[in-house]
């Protein structure tokens, strides 16, 4: 399996708009982050999950050309701004794209993306075929689990997919989904920024402290703002947790 982070940065991205405080980011290319997104290669199928405002560009960077699922974690638009940009894709394979979530998660991208779907659909645009699901299913020869997680008080998704688990935005794992985590090899884990807490994101602390609980070889942080460091986070970091970067590839 191959696992391509297209995004690995905040919700505004790393810079932000504006370039405000750019002047204290390293100048490690690790360091820029555009918005975070993963895409999920298997033998048999051609997974993303989120699709964010940079998600065309990160295909141009990837390769990525062919999508036969996409899952969406929750409905900011830091994670479906990008859905707009899947209307190449559709014209390619000729048919809606799969797209999974929670019930509560498709409703308002169907509120907020309103001209993609319904009778009156505006021609040419993104066709999605919107799929809640609450349990595992299976695309191709990936087995994908839905894992509810807190940010803040909305409750959102992380998705298993075989051995490798997603957990973006994150600030609780409940006690009922650890037992979705268990036998996993990787884990990607969403880790804001050092020191002092946010509401509804893990600080690099909180995360690492919720990592020691669990029995995963290798973790993976993501979604880190333009305060975090790539080469001193791994300089304190314990080996079995590095921090992602933008079109870095994983084999599985």
């Amino acid at each position: 399996m191959r696992v391509t982070f297209l995004g690995t940065g905040t919700s505004m991205g790393v810079p932000v708009a504006g370039g405000f405080g750019a002047e204290s980011i390293s100048s490690d290319p690790r360091d820029q982050r555009t918005r975070c997104s993963l895409w999920v290669q298997t033998e048999e199928a051609s997974i993303l999950i989120d699709a964010g405002p940079e998600f065309r560009l990160q295909t141009l960077a990837s390769g990525l050309s062919s999508i036969d699922a996409l899952l969406v974690t929750h409905e900011h638009m830091d994670h479906v701004t990008g859905i707009d940009d899947l209307r190449s894709f559709n014209y390619d394979a000729g048919k809606p794209i799969p797209c999974y979530s929670s019930e509560r998660i498709l409703s308002s991208i169907q509120h907020r993306f309103d001209y993609l779907f319904g009778s009156d659909r505006y021609p040419g645009s993104t066709h999605l075929d919107c799929v809640p699901v609450e349990g595992p299913f299976n695309v191709g020869d990936a087995t994908i689990t839905p894992i509810p997680i807190l940010h803040g008080s909305l409750p959102i998704l992380g998705y298993r997919i075989n051995e490798l688990v997603y957990l973006t935005d994150i600030s609780g794992l409940p006690d009922t989904s650890r037992p979705l985590l268990e036998g996993a090899d990787i884990l990607i884990l969403g880790a804001l920024r050092w020191g002092h807490g946010h509401p509804s994101h893990f600080t690099i602390e909180q995360a690492v402290e919720l990592v020691e609980t669990l029995d995963v070889s290798q973790t993976y942080f993501i979604h880190m703002n333009g305060s975090v460091d790539t080469q001193q986070a791994h300089d304190s970091l314990p080996p079995n947790i590095r921090l992602a970067h933008d079109q870095q590839v994983l084999w599985i």
